[in-house]
């Protein structure tokens, strides 16, 4: 029999559903979501959750203090549900509170939470209420799900954990999944292609929400030389957000009004197309938990220009990208020209001819997971 896991996670997000589902097939599994969407950046999720092959529920009630919430009704869950093991998400209110009722007695189960940090963000914590927020929960979770090997090696160093006691589950989505319905996606790549005039040029695409973390004004500063003097270079942002303004100022200054398209957020099959008809992909963020567009990058056969930032810089090796300090200009400059010469000029819209650079992670995704499972 299956052991039974019961996780309180914020809100779906289309990079968890292949996470989730994958877990699902290892575990006896009910996902509680505390949103009913992503705060900053709403899905589809009708959509989302009709992809899901588990239970899933809500709690939504419960009060809210400066973008923390607390929500009433866990513990109910908890004795309907009887799991084996249940899971947080970082150092939450949520998470504390399991913290708490596993202390006073009244739940047995084994505990642990969710950690999306990069480890950039472990080395420099982001407050103080976190630093100390992290050093009681480390002493007194069960486990620690974590994104990267290198932040596995940060918690067994730094807090003296067993490598038992920490799962490595980086956000990884299914390659077979993204890339189905290549008919579909080939037609609209094409249009894509045809309204920007693609044709012909080197194609570097961004995909995410226009925040000050992405650093997207910095990066376009840092390579306004290149995209100037590089004829058939174009930038495309793919996305939106709070730095919009700012980013279309830029672009007006400096005169890359041919050089930066800004065609706007999407999601699902609209997504996925653009990587169809791209030629290279930029993560330029100075914050990044992980950055899940990176494998979707890889997926659709792009190399990427990382910022060693991202927590999913660990998947970009020689042959897959570049890897660049997002926050040095020189260096930003540097490895922009390196990737420039690596990549090639986009001639057509074909799935074929963009094989996934992505490797299979599912050995490593069930040994990990095992051990929760064999404990």
């Amino acid at each position: 029999m299956k052991k039974k896991i019961l996780i309180f996670h914020p809100a779906l997000a289309p990079y968890r559903v292949d996470q989730f589902n994958t877990l699902s097939q290892l575990f006896d599994l009910e996902v509680v979501f505390i949103y009913k969407n992503v705060p900053d950046n709403k899905f589809n999720q009708s959509r989302l959750l009709s992809l899901l092959h588990f239970k899933y529920s809500f709690l939504l009630f419960g009060p809210y203090y400066k973008g923390r919430v607390f929500r009433f009704g866990m513990y109910r869950n908890i004795k309907r549900t009887n799991p084996d093991i249940i899971l947080g998400y970082e150092y939450s209110f949520t998470t504390q509170y399991l913290i708490l009722l596993k202390r006073l007695g009244i739940i047995r189960q084994k505990i642990g939470s969710t950690i999306d940090d990069s480890l950039d963000i472990c080395n420099n914590v982001q407050s103080k209420s976190r630093f100390f927020a992290r050093k009681i929960a480390t002493k007194r979770l069960d486990y620690l799900i974590v994104l990267s090997k290198e932040v596995s090696q940060f918690y067994q160093k730094a807090f003296n954990l067993k490598e038992n006691q920490i799962v490595v589950s980086p956000i990884l989505q299914d390659s077979e999944r993204l890339r189905m319905n290549r008919e579909e996606l080939e037609n609209i790549a094409n249009g894509y292609a045809q309204k920007y005039h693609l044709k012909g040029k080197k194609v570097l695409l961004f995909v995410g929400r226009f925040i000050p973390e992405k650093a997207l004004p910095e990066f376009i500063n840092n390579i306004q030389t290149i995209l100037h003097e590089q004829e058939n270079l174009v930038l495309i942002l793919v996305g939106d957000g709070i730095e919009k303004k700012n980013i279309e100022t830029l672009i007006n200054e400096k005169q890359l009004q041919d050089k930066v398209v800004i065609p706007g957020r999407y999601e699902g099959q609209r997504l996925n197309a653009w990587y169809l008809c791209s030629s290279g992909f930029v993560l330029p963020s100075t914050y990044e938990p992980f950055g899940a567009v990176v494998n979707e990058a890889l997926i659709f056969g792009l190399k990427v220009l990382c910022s060693k930032y991202a927590g999913s810089s660990y998947l970009v090796s020689d042959d897959k990208g570049i890897l660049f300090d997002a926050l040095s200009e020189n260096d930003t400059i540097d490895r922009m020209k390196l990737f420039i010469s690596s990549i090639d000029v986009f001639e057509q819209v074909d799935m074929m001819k963009k094989q996934t650079l992505m490797t299979n992670h599912q050995h490593e995704f069930n040994k990990e997971w095992g051990k929760l499972i064999h404990e």
